[in-house]
């Protein structure tokens, strides 16, 4: 038996207070190696909020661990059972200095790496970021804000010039078209460190700009210039206002580093055809079928004004077959196709390292000829003339997903990302490879993203449906299924949806009108409806169905999480070799 002892004594003599000292200085190294490596590892401040929660929350029981347990020898034992001769916990309190200093000195350390190597690399590398936001037409009507655009486009497309230059991209900065946030809070949901804002008027044959460029955190202005020129000299005052403002960014930020010309104007100087491109820019981003049609207008008109306008020929080719796969089908889409082709055609004939040229011509190998090879060896070609454009990065993970090296997809999406913070494609594209490596409540966080960044874009509650399809659980996917636009996105959802419910005469019914309206349109779709009925012989039916059909859809097969129960399957392999696709089990991602 032990003598009787105080409290503090005995507090003391159970090590109890050198346990709070190791677990206290343990949990800040912890949180202090999860803070520094979050930027890494995209580690949200609500992750390390957890942790400092639980922390807390588990010392109390840590606290009566020490208490009632000891050391030993033989390992872990009541301290009641120990007799006193046995005890060994001055031993163990040499440890626990031991330890404790060992601990305390790495988390030292770490701070003062942070403090003096890391945190100033980090900052600078984040001063050396800018927003360039849309510029506000002062006029106002659609003619001034197409041209107040185009000039801000100019001025992101030469900023991306410069090396170490963090430039957002255009889909990101032109959310906040009049914003009433601060500058503070732009830059901080931009990731930028400086926000280029201005006005333009067009008056007449008189083109006035006006540009401040201001530091996010405080608003305050670092430099500011007022421009006028005719509008006949709208190219030389873009290579004006771009020459300020580099030798502005080389002042305030950048050593030395040049400014490349923007090559989105026409050769023939023609503003009516640079007008007709901007305009087709502007309706492209509003990325509904009927908008595509009025893009395609404008994209024409704007070859038609300059016949050598390679760059407008890309930009038609490209919506072409985007239009053509997502909203045609049978022989609409094949002409839909056609007409893409001869767009790029040109485009490269009339200028043959032009990278939006080829990756237009890779997009539609892709999509129309299932040329998976050649297609990515243009988009990779078009990433080598244009390594600054965030579309290509996007294009390229689009490529690395269908051929089955999802992770890379995901590393390519997120680069993009990095600079191009509220694309809500980009952050779709992202869910459905996270959906395809199993990370169900990553793949839901992105698609809420894109959700808010564009709410009423389709297919992210089709997406929804399915992660809820994944987890089993029927009523949250028809759910998801019933908030997806109307037509044929929400028909699809609800087919899926319904297979995992119990009302089995409502699932043959969807699957029914599905066969019934649209036997080539959504034959992809139709195969994922008989896998999850679990009707292997029909997956394959439908499959070369979609094949014969040339539906997009089969580019979704090596990362749709629906068909992978059947990767495993002889036909499914065989299918992928008729295809051209390479076999990538699951097992190998």
């Amino acid at each position: 038996m032990r003598p009787r002892s105080s409290l503090f004594g005995e507090l003391q003599r159970r090590n109890v207070f050198r346990a709070a000292t190791f677990y206290a200085a343990s949990a800040w190294l912890l949180v202090e190696v999860v803070t520094q490596l979050s930027p890494v590892f995209e580690i949200s401040d609500g992750v390390v909020r957890w942790i400092v929660i639980a922390a807390l929350v588990a010392f109390p029981f840590a606290m009566l661990f020490s208490w009632l347990y000891e050391w030993t020898p033989t390992g872990i034992r009541r301290e009641s059972e120990i007799d006193a001769s046995a005890s060994i916990s001055h031993l163990t309190a040499r440890q626990l200095d031991r330890l404790i200093i060992v601990v305390l000195l790495l988390a030292t350390l770490l701070l003062l790496a942070n403090k003096f190597v890391l945190r100033p690399r980090v900052e600078a590398l984040v001063d050396r970021s800018i927003a360039v936001l849309p510029l506000v037409d002062e006029v106002g009507g659609k003619d001034g804000q197409y041209f107040s655009d185009g000039l801000s486009e100019n001025l992101i497309a030469a900023l991306s010039r410069f090396h170490g230059l963090k430039v957002i991209n255009r889909n990101s900065s032109f959310q906040f078209r009049g914003s009433k946030d601060d500058s503070r809070g732009i830059g901080r949901k931009l990731g930028a460190a400086h926000l280029l804002e201005g006005s333009v008027r067009r008056d007449g044959d008189q083109v006035q700009v006006v540009l401040e460029l201001i530091k996010a955190a405080d608003g305050s202005t670092l430099w500011s210039q007022r421009y006028q020129r005719p509008y006949d000299d709208l190219f030389a005052l873009q290579d004006q206002i771009a020459a300020a403002v580099a030798s502005a960014l080389k002042a305030k930020l950048l050593p030395g580093d040049a400014v490349a010309v923007n090559n989105d104007r026409p050769p023939s100087g023609n503003l009516e055809a640079y007008n007709a491109y901007l305009q087709g820019k502007f309706y492209e981003a509003r990325n509904t079928e009927a908008d595509f049609g009025k893009a395609i207008d404008n994209y024409r008109n704007a070859t038609r004004l300059d016949p050598r306008y390679a760059r407008a020929h890309a930009a038609l080719s490209l919506i072409l077959t985007r239009r053509a796969g997502r909203f045609l089908a049978t022989e609409r889409m094949q002409q839909g196709y056609a007409d893409a082709r001869a767009a790029v055609d040109t485009a490269l004939a009339l200028q043959p390292n032009l990278a939006a040229a080829h990756m237009a011509r890779g997009t539609l190998l892709i999509w129309s000829e299932f040329n998976w090879i050649s297609g990515e060896a243009e988009i990779r070609r078009a990433r080598e003339l244009d390594p600054h454009d965030d579309a290509i990065l996007l294009a390229l993970g689009e490529v690395e997903a269908i051929l089955g090296h999802v992770d890379r997809a995901v590393t390519l999406t997120k680069q993009a990302l990095s600079t191009d913070t509220l694309n809500a494609r980009a952050w779709h594209s992202l869910a459905t490879y996270q959906m395809s490596l199993g990370q169900l409540d990553e793949a839901e966080s992105s698609l809420r993203r894109a959700m808010l960044v564009q709410p009423g874009m389709f297919g992210n509650h089709e997406q929804l449906a399915i992660i809820n399809i994944l987890r089993g659980d029927a009523a949250g996917a028809l759910r998801e299924a019933d908030l997806e636009n109307p037509g044929d996105w929400r028909n699809a959802a609800r087919a899926r949806a319904l297979q995992i419910g119990p009302d089995r005469a409502a699932a043959d019914a969807a699957l029914a009108r599905m066969i019934h309206d649209q036997p080539d349109k959504a034959a992809y779709q139709i195969a994922q409806v008989q896998a999850l009925r679990k009707d292997s012989d029909n997956v394959f039916v439908w499959l070369e169905r979609a094949w014969s059909s040339r539906d997009p859809g089969i580019g979704l097969l090596l990362f749709d999480p629906l068909l992978q129960p059947y990767q495993q399957d002889a036909r499914f392999a065989a299918f992928c070799t008729k295809v051209g696709l390479p076999y990538v089990s699951k097992a190998k991602r």
